[in-house]
């Protein structure tokens, strides 16, 4: 039987604790070998001492097969899961080539709602499948990663893909332990993920504040996006249900009061962002399908081009 080969590239939140459970099931096994890209001190604590993962109810230590900066030292894969930031996609997949085979399925699990479509562009003939999941962890440390929400979800799929592959994928993830659903509707999944995403990372990086003080100060201006968000949707296909607008302020409601999106901390870093993905993507397709989006646009622009002054003001 042939041995199923997986890949992560990115060994940050999510990528480490999905790959840190899938390698630590079939550590050793006759079924499966994992294989993680890292780098820099990361890498090196992997190597040295595994990957650690905390979560609510356990923690454990987690060994791949190979843990590397060097994709041609693991050769081709089955799947390869695409676990970094947007920004970084192209250059990425140019580094990966030495992973991707003819068979090879890339699954991205990446903020953003056409993330699958860039890919297949870059690789127009290998399988892309789309990807997200519902999860609240982080690198906390080298070689470590903390997972803080109880409940998780692991969805990916496609309607034109290879079902067998698509079933094998399942019952791998599933054993390991991974809540994972290969639905139908995967599209509509995506696009109900970007759009917490979309309107909480605008919001907490255009005010440089934490989600709890953006829904105390500027919820307006949350429904306002959601408004926004959910017209292009429309217009794209994509059904909302009448109350979406309640449940985006439900969702964020839930999350700690001073946590924040990742598209914020890296502003908070000065590094680079995923604002053309997450926001300027909803503003391109507004404009595209001839849809008004002011305060979309708004906040794009001057992220765009005002983000040292709204970072250097106390005030905002």
């Amino acid at each position: 039987m042939h041995k199923i080969r997986i890949a992560f590239s990115g060994i940050g939140g999510v990528g480490g604790y999905y790959g840190g459970k899938l390698a630590r099931y079939y550590h050793n096994s006759d079924v499966a070998d994992i294989f993680f890209i890292a780098r820099n001190e990361h890498l090196d604590a992997i190597r040295q001492n595994g990957l650690k993962v905390e979560e609510p109810t356990e923690s454990f230590t987690a060994f791949p097969a190979l843990a590397t900066d060097q994709p041609l030292h693991i050769g081709v894969v089955d799947y390869l899961f695409l676990c970094t930031k947007s920004y970084d996609l192209e250059a990425n997949i140019q580094q990966l080539k030495p992973l991707i085979g003819e068979q090879t399925v890339i699954i991205p699990l990446l903020n953003g709602a056409n993330i699958s479509e860039q890919i297949q562009r870059i690789l127009p003939s290998n399988e892309v499948w789309q990807g997200c999941v519902y999860i609240v962890s982080r690198r906390s440390e080298p070689g470590k990663i903390c997972k803080y929400s109880e409940n998780d979800q692991f969805y990916f799929g496609s309607l034109s893909g290879n079902k067998e592959k698509q079933v094998r994928l399942l019952s791998l993830l599933t054993a390991a332990g991974i809540n994972a659903f290969n639905p139908e509707n995967i599209t509509d999944r995506i696009w109900k993920k970007f759009f917490r995403i979309s309107t909480a990372a605008t919001l907490t990086s255009y005010y440089n504040l934490p989600i709890g003080k953006v829904l105390d100060l500027h919820t307006d201006d949350l429904l306002a996006l959601a408004d926004e968000f959910i017209a292009v949707a429309t217009a794209m296909g994509i059904s909302f249900p009448p109350n979406s607008r309640d449940e985006i302020i439900e969702g964020q409601r839930k999350m700690p009061y001073n946590s924040t999106t990742s598209m914020h901390s890296d502003f908070l870093k000065g590094a680079q962002t995923e604002l053309e993905s997450i926001t300027g993507y909803i503003v391109q397709c507004a404009k595209d399908l001839n849809i008004e989006v002011p305060c979309y646009l708004k906040m794009y622009n001057e992220l765009k081009t005002n983000y040292t002054n709204i970072y250097n003001n106390p005030n905002n």
